[in-house]
């Protein structure tokens, strides 16, 4: 017996080497067999499939596979005063792969844990920048890493006020999040992308949004508007 897959993993998870079999969107692809490397917490499976080429021909492939849930993130805006609010918190994985101190700013996020997208938005906004904002504005959907990993990104966006501060801030200590919040001039944000202090791919996505079709598509840098 093993869990996840015969019995119930320390989640609550069974059957996850089904994953993908019952799919039959694309008639080129055939799923072979599903193998699960480790379920710990998230699931990293390999799968062994058909696939058949564009001249007609088949081959058989082996991908792996990291599921860690679909997620959310929001970029939260202040027009009148022309800021955006974000975090600064550890991220192992850039630290070991080449950033400095692994200390990454980004717009706050979250996985869904089962709630809808902006369920679990207005959540981790709340958790992490203190702020408990009404309705959120969906921005896109987006797989982020779509080689190797399953998640799927909703984009978010809202306004914030001093009135909207009503949580605390940090992050969840239960989850070891130990997070800040910064308060930057959007202009400023957007320097900071070409300049490599802001290097986290959804945070770039969202602002650059802003700067195109969202709230600060009026402002440009060195206009008086940027200030």
């Amino acid at each position: 017996m093993t869990a996840g897959i015969d019995t119930p993993d320390r989640r609550g998870r069974i059957g996850l080497h089904r994953h993908g079999r019952d799919h039959t969107g694309n008639p080129r692809v055939r799923i072979v067999e599903v193998e699960v490397l480790s379920s710990d917490w998230y699931v990293l499976r390999k799968t062994t499939f058909d696939y058949q080429h564009s001249d007609g021909h088949w081959s058989r492939e082996q991908r792996e596979t990291y599921d860690r849930g679909d997620g959310a993130t929001i970029l939260l805006y202040d027009t009148d005063r022309q800021t955006v609010l974000l975090t600064r918190q550890f991220r192992l994985p850039a630290y070991v792969n080449g950033h400095p101190d692994g200390m990454l700013i980004e717009t706050a996020a979250g996985l869904l844990d089962g709630d809808t997208p902006e369920e679990a938005i207005r959540r981790e906004a709340a958790e992490e920048t203190g702020h408990v904002v009404g309705t959120a504005e969906h921005v896109f959907d987006v797989y982020m890493s779509p080689g190797s990993v399953t998640e799927r990104l909703h984009f978010f966006a809202a306004p914030y006020r001093a009135a909207t501060a009503t949580a605390t801030p940090g992050g969840n200590p239960d989850e070891g999040e130990d997070i800040t919040v910064l308060e930057l001039p959007f202009v400023k944000a957007l320097a900071m992308i070409r300049t490599g202090e802001i290097a986290d791919g959804k945070s770039i996505m969202l602002l650059q949004w802003a700067a195109l079709d969202g709230p600060f598509n009026q402002i440009r840098p060195g206009s008086r508007a940027a200030g």
